[in-house]
């Protein structure tokens, strides 16, 4: 069955970096986009990087220049390279498929605070 495991957050001042990792299990991960989804308390759940099947990437506003997505086929990995951190960019965070991801599927995702 399709499975994703995210790690790498943590606790970081704002302006260090972290790098998340998430694992996706099966064939899908060939054949569809990946992104980076996070939510933090009282939030929605919102898309903030996406990499498609070329490695084409898109990010949202508020993370624009300082997060960057990339992927491996080899090792059914994507990554979230995360510098500069905010205050803001507290939440907890989630891999999963884009542009619609696979409902029954969310992994337990990775907890990234920014505090001093």
């Amino acid at each position: 069955q399709v499975q994703l495991v995210e790690s790498g957050g943590g606790l970081v001042q704002p302006g260090e970096s972290l790098r998340l990792s998430c694992t996706i299990s099966g064939q899908i991960f060939s054949i569809l986009g990946m992104g980076w989804y996070r939510q933090a308390p009282g939030n929605e759940r919102e898309l903030v990087a996406s990499i498609g099947l070329d490695r084409s990437t898109n990010y949202a506003d508020s993370v624009k220049g300082r997060f960057t997505i990339s992927r491996d086929y080899a090792k059914n990995t994507v990554w979230l390279q995360m510098n500069s951190l905010k205050p803001e960019d507290t939440a907890v965070y989630y891999c999963n498929a884009i542009p619609n991801p696979l409902s029954r599927h969310w992994g337990q995702g990775t907890q990234v605070t920014v505090s001093s």
